[in-house]
């Protein structure tokens, strides 16, 4: 498995740019052959599907520009409730059978299916966000969601009022738990005084975590009862009743993932959505996209953290600036981080 920091890196920095690809040759067989038809890329989406405003929704922007711009086809497909992972390997081989390129399973969830349709389809090069897969045609795209998280800890410590905010994960998994390690230290370092309140929606993802606002939004009242006057959720599309209870509680939120408060369906909230840990999914995919479109395919572990701005936090909220000591704290740390003179915590 080789890396390619220095492609990824350029990647990122035009993220905002479309996603170009082209498929596989081939006819259709048994022996793992894409047919005929050069197509783009296709993304299978994780738990919550199209429309959690968060995660899955950054997956989709690059998709979309990529269909606007280069006039590709693109595939992209929801999950369905209550699946396995031989649904998962059957709808990755099922686009690869059909000639798209690269393929990407969005969410750790799709690692096993993944492992057994690379091995199938040596031809096509698959992506995984989120999860580290071996195999020769396969890039893992991570990001330092700690860091991230951190900078929104130091957010948090600087807007709160009452010396206690809340972090609310969707599914008690390792990735989950970087998002809470980096978030508690950076409250932590930034005010020793504040009290983080921690809550987990569900054990496991089948469960709802990260596809139920009315769990978010329950956990979300029962820290605001506590005092927690900042809630940060990384939880998917649960996060939404997060925002929602934060926002009738006239708290803060934190999103995550997207820039949440430019998200449409979150738009009554979004005056409390004092800014949102970004995770830049769609540069991740566009990355990928470019490299197998300049036919030098991307393969290994692709780190996205914020010396490449995979990694960041938002300031689209006018009263991101107005927060006392607020930007210059964030900017401080986020500097600090990248020159490695603070090392953030992932558990």
């Amino acid at each position: 498995m080789r890396r390619i920091s220095k492609l990824a890196r350029v990647a990122v920095g035009v993220a905002s740019l479309g996603l170009v690809a082209t498929a596989c040759g081939g006819t259709s067989s048994d022996s793992g052959d894409s047919d005929s038809n050069d197509k783009g890329v296709a993304i299978a989406y994780d738990v919550g599907g199209k429309g959690d405003q968060s995660f899955n929704d950054a997956a989709y922007a690059g998709l979309t520009k990529a269909k606007d711009e280069f006039g590709y086809t693109t595939a992209d497909i929801e999950p369905t409730e209550g699946e396995t992972d031989a649904d998962k390997e059957q709808r990755l081989a099922s686009l690869a059978k059909q000639g798209y390129n690269p393929v990407i399973g969005v969410g750790f969830a799709y690692g096993p299916a993944m492992k057994a349709v690379a091995a199938k389809y040596p031809k096509t090069t698959f992506g995984i966000v989120d999860s580290v897969v071996e195999g020769k045609n396969v890039a893992s795209l991570v990001f330092a969601e700690e860091q991230a998280s951190y900078l929104a800890g130091v957010a948090a410590a600087k807007a709160t009022k009452t010396d206690v905010v809340g972090f609310v994960g969707g599914v008690d998994v390792p990735l989950i738990h970087k998002f809470e390690a980096g978030y508690k230290q950076g409250v932590q370092d930034t005010n020793s005084k504040v009290k983080v309140l921690s809550q987990y929606l569900t054990q496991t993802a089948e469960e709802g975590g990260f596809s139920s606002p009315d769990k978010g939004k329950a956990a979300a009242e029962g820290q605001i009862e506590k005092k927690a006057d900042v809630l940060y959720a990384a939880a998917g599309l649960s996060g939404q009743g997060v925002i929602e209870a934060a926002a009738k509680a006239k708290v803060w939120a934190i999103g995550v993932d997207s820039d949440q408060y430019k998200q449409a369906a979150l738009a009554p909230y979004k005056n409390y959505i004092l800014t949102s840990a970004l995770k830049d999914v769609g540069g991740a995919v566009y990355a990928l996209s470019k490299s197998v479109h300049d036919d030098k395919p991307l393969t290994g572990t692709q780190t996205f953290d914020l010396k490449v701005n995979g990694v960041g936090l938002s300031e689209s909220n006018p009263e991101y600036a107005k927060v006392a000591g607020l930007q210059d704290a964030v900017n401080k740390a986020k500097q600090e981080i990248i020159d490695g003179n603070i090392k953030v915590n992932t558990e």
